[in-house]
């Protein structure tokens, strides 16, 4: 007979996982609606329904989020990533090297961090190549979690495990677990994992492809100039050769030799020096073009020498006085320390260099400025749009101390010597000490739903276990397996500890199952190993909701994906899972 306080949480369970899966409402709020509930029937304290925002974890996802999009800043991980990826890439042979290669890693190292310094590195690859990001996303975090369940120290939850064979008494002969005494399943699960992530998820995941072609279609796009510098590597080379009739999002228009345009461009064209080169292309486009090696354009001049700089859209006022003067004269690089890359005309071709260029009303601009022109009030030529990019020429120490000191937060944390947290608010000091990073822009990277979403989730799994309804849905599933023996028992196991590790965090649900798990195996007089490692792998394996594990949660924002998605491609990976553990499992140890 169910008590008054777990058909409340039940009925919060239900409304929740409604709620989300028909997205009635966004899922913070949902969550914080049926915490309340629970506070207003004093299921919780508030002290309890707060506790999470003083949790370890949450700070470290919160950091690392942040630390991710400080290294995004800098270009430094794009470069690296530039070079193992590669250029050209399809989608399938990215998604192939990419999760095998997050996967190799984490089972060495704190998939957590992985995954944030990765992150911003994807989404910026799918984008240049017209992908939508949700399509990407959720492969990283399971690679992450594929990878990290393989060995012992690849994941928190299976160093929880052991901690726990450690303490427990119910075995006293047991010994603790060795570091590759998950990899029998957790290899062969990572390969599978990694070929379901490559050939079948383009058919499961979400796409907003439709609205990134629309969205295409219907862009206006910029005219650039850039040109052929002295001792460009790109000198001598053809079209063809130097890769620029095949970029993405950006189209050679016409090529400018002394006084002569070559509007019809051959493959075989032969660049010289101090060509100059025309492009039509999108915004994000356009400002990658800045990075390119071989190319300058003409109007920065020394601009691009700044450390600091920015790449800001603006559009020409009614009543400006730039109207009817050229790109020349108007004199950007006197007047606002800015110099104009691209113009954009209502759709219009234009056929003037653009230094000679008469602006209009309405004409939108894209400057490489000085990163103070947007705080300046005292412009009225022009309203700011948005802005596209930022680039920071980091000194050699500053590099090293921000991609060295991430590297040795993992590295030590892992080890035992600190914290993850510790050694992370640590590395923030010299960061922010030395201006690496704003402290006005890092709070504003914070996503709070996140937080709210965390916190809310770790309330709603604590009054399942207060109240007893966690242990009542184990001991039900259990129950209904005990008659189909060990491997039958085994599989109520696995099937009830991924789903409470779905819902109330894996490592409360580790904290719940784990002695159910052993006292399973001494009633049956088994070896209790394959009891101890199913709840391992099922608690880490959580596929099916973005609140069951901490990668999921991070990559949720980014991709712009509903609670349902994860459940429509991490289902079918959870029963795979379950089906690989308990045939290996059964053949090792029965």
């Amino acid at each position: 007979m169910f008590t008054f306080d777990q058909i409340i949480v039940l009925i919060v369970i239900l409304f929740i996982l409604v709620s989300l899966y028909k997205e009635y409402i966004g899922p913070a709020f949902t969550f914080l609606i049926g915490v309340l509930i629970l506070g207003s029937f004093k299921i919780l304290s508030p002290q309890e329904i707060l506790n999470g925002f003083a949790n370890e974890q949450i700070a470290v996802v919160v950091l690392l989020l942040l630390l991710g999009d400080i290294i995004r800043r800098t270009s430094l991980i794009d470069s690296l990533f530039n070079k193992i990826f590669g250029k050209n890439m399809s989608k399938r042979s990215f998604l192939l090297k990419m999760t095998s290669l997050v996967a190799t890693m984490s089972a060495f190292f704190n998939n957590t961090p992985l995954v944030a310094i990765m992150m911003p590195y994807v989404s910026s690859w799918s984008k240049t190549n017209k992908i939508a990001p949700s399509k990407l996303l959720i492969p990283l975090s399971y690679a992450a979690i594929l990878g990290g369940s393989a060995t012992l120290i690849g994941t928190s939850t299976n160093l929880i495990v052991n901690g726990l064979v450690l303490d427990q008494k119910i075995f006293p002969n047991l010994e603790a677990l060795h570091l590759f005494d998950f990899v029998y399943v957790g290899l062969p699960m990572a390969i599978i994992g990694i070929l379901y992530l490559t050939f079948i998820s383009n058919y499961l995941l979400p796409s907003h492809t439709a609205n990134i072609e629309k969205y295409n279609k219907e862009a206006q796009n910029y005219i650039v100039e850039t040109q052929i510098r002295t001792n460009s590597k790109l000198i001598g080379k053809t079209v063809e050769e130097a890769h620029l009739r095949n970029l993405e999002g950006l189209y050679l228009v016409e090529i400018i030799r002394m006084n002569h345009r070559y509007k019809s461009i051959s493959p075989e064209v032969i660049l010289v020096e101090n060509d100059i080169l025309r492009f039509a292309g999108q915004t994000e486009m356009v400002a990658d073009l800045i990075n390119m090696d071989g190319l300058t354009f003409p109007e920065m001049g020394l601009l691009k020498r700044k450390k600091n700089t920015d790449i800001i859209e603006i559009v020409i006022t009614h009543n400006s006085t730039l109207i009817s003067k050229t790109v020349k004269e108007a004199n950007f690089r006197g007047k606002y320390d800015a110099a104009i890359i691209g113009i954009q005309r209502n759709g219009e071709r234009i056929a003037e260099k653009i230094g000679s260029i008469q602006l209009k009303a309405g004409d939108v601009l894209m400057l490489l400025a000085g990163n103070d022109l947007t705080n300046r009030d005292d412009i009225n030529d022009f309203y700011f749009i948005s802005k596209v990019k930022e680039l920071r020429q980091m000194e050699a120490y500053k590099a090293f101390i921000l991609i060295g000191g991430t590297v040795a937060a993992i590295v030590f944390s892992a080890l035992g010597f600190i914290s993850l947290f510790l050694a992370l608010m640590l590395l923030f000091i010299p960061i922010l000490g030395l201006k690496i990073a704003s402290p006005k822009d890092v709070h504003r990277n914070i996503d709070y739903n996140l937080i709210l979403i965390i916190v809310m989730s770790l309330a709603l799994g604590l009054a399942m276990v207060k109240t007893g309804v966690a242990e009542l849905i184990s001991n039900s599933i259990i129950d209904l397996f005990s008659s189909l023996g060990p491997i039958g028992i085994l599989s109520g196991t696995y099937l009830i500890t991924a789903l409470l590790a779905a819902y109330i965090t894996n490592k409360a649900a580790v904290a719940i199952i784990f002695p159910i798990a052993l006292t399973l195996a001494q009633d049956l007089s088994v070896n209790p190993m394959p009891f101890i490692l199913v709840v391992a792998f099922a608690s880490a394996a959580n596929f099916m909701t973005p609140i069951g594990y901490q990668t999921n949660l991070m990559i949720y924002g980014p991709g712009s994906y509903k609670f349902k998605d994860f459940f429509k491609i991490g289902f079918p990976l959870t029963i795979i899972y379950m089906a690989v553990t308990l045939l290996i499992l059964n053949y090792i140890y029965f």
